[in-house]
């Protein structure tokens, strides 16, 4: 992933206005290790149940604004992220809703989907599988899964973007 200034992702959000954009606390950038990212995604320390996530679409940073569920899935059951596909325990997968952009999400049509709760999956697909004569290499499997997230992460804004 390119790397992304404040301004780039401020101006990012789909489903925000640009009030609302300026008043989003950003993540520490500086920690940012951009070449092992397919989007920034963080929550926000003052209001848990907010989430954001930025990627690059072409040369443009596209960002959502995400609302986590107050429920939680029920303890002790498996659940799977909807954008890493990688299955853990219920408490460490979120219903997250994002409102549509433009007129729709002020009117309050959202788009809802299962993600991981810290909005890291960046991170868990780079738990790789020891190498063996039995599968791709792992810069295969990890090219694969970085392929994968990006298009279910631009499917998913997509449907964000989606006015109608």
């Amino acid at each position: 992933m390119k790397p992304l200034s404040p301004t780039e992702i401020r101006e990012s959000f789909v489903n925000a206005s640009q009030g609302e954009s300026e008043r989003i606390p950003l993540p520490g950038l500086h920690e940012v290790l951009w070449d092992d990212r397919e989007y920034l995604g963080w929550r926000d320390p003052q209001a848990r149940q907010r989430g954001y996530l930025v990627y690059w679409r072409g040369d443009t940073p596209v960002g959502i604004v995400l609302r986590a569920s107050e429920s939680a899935l029920r303890p002790g059951i498996s659940a799977m992220c909807s954008l890493c596909r990688i299955t853990q325990p219920s408490d460490q997968v979120t219903l997250f809703s994002a409102p549509r952009a433009g007129q729709a999400g002020r009117d309050g049509s959202t788009v809802g989907t299962y993600i991981c709760d810290d909005l890291a999956c960046s991170h868990l697909i780079r738990i790789l599988p020891p190498a063996s004569d039995m599968q791709p290499s792992p810069e295969e499997i990890l090219a694969g899964r970085s392929e994968s997230l990006v298009a279910r992460v631009e499917a998913f804004t997509s449907d964000v973007m989606r006015t109608a």
